[in-house]
């Protein structure tokens, strides 16, 4: 692990605003992943080991590999200008710890609500969060290696959404398909904003 990502840019101004964007997603879709191939730091996870406790708990069946959890969050930065810092919080998948959602979300600028299309009823209740509590959000689709593959027309379908919503293909292990993702989500939100303040 190259340690010269945990330390912050020489250039970082010490009074640089921020700015947030949320990963959300169920169990086991690449939140963890996307946070960790992007941060300039080394990431701020929160993982446990996936236990007998979760037998009962967890819909473990699809993800049978898997053998740790994010129980907190996962937390990344990028330097965007000497002056402008984005922070990057990955929710945690595991239902029981939803009720860590709403802070996670307070104050972020949009959400990529990572999917996978082997398990898309999983992204129905991250999809109708975000809807309620009107915060803008793209869909990734995270192309799993082995993975079914379908026409993102096809997709869009299956869940349901809305015209205006993006939708997207990522590989949450590749930075610069990371990055794409976020700045995707960026000019979306940048867009829903300038739409609210013309109709305002």
């Amino acid at each position: 692990m190259d340690s010269a990502r945990s330390n912050p840019p020489a250039s970082v101004s010490r009074t640089a605003a921020s700015t947030k964007i949320v990963v959300a997603g169920g169990f086991g879709v690449g939140k963890t992943t996307l946070v960790g191939s992007v941060s300039e730091i080394v990431p701020l996870r929160t993982e446990a080991l996936v236990t007998n406790e979760s037998v009962g708990v967890d819909d473990l069946a699809q993800t049978p590999a898997k053998s740790t959890t994010t129980v907190a969050m996962d937390f990344g930065r990028i330097t965007l200008a000497e002056d402008l810092v984005l922070y990057l919080f990955g929710t945690p998948g595991q239902k029981r710890f939803w009720f860590m959602w709403d802070d996670l979300v307070r104050g972020a600028i949009g959400a990529i609500v990572i999917v996978d299309t082997a398990r898309l009823d999983a992204a129905f209740a991250p999809l109708d969060y975000f809807e309620s509590k009107h915060v803008p959000f793209i869909v990734a689709v995270n192309e799993f290696e082995g993975g079914p593959s379908y026409p993102l027309h096809e997709v869009a379908e299956a869940l349901a959404l809305p015209d205006d919503v993006p939708l997207i293909t990522l590989d949450a292990r590749d930075r610069d398909s990371a990055k794409r993702a976020l700045i995707r989500i960026t000019e979306f939100a940048l867009t829903r904003l300038a739409t609210q303040q013309r109709t305002a």
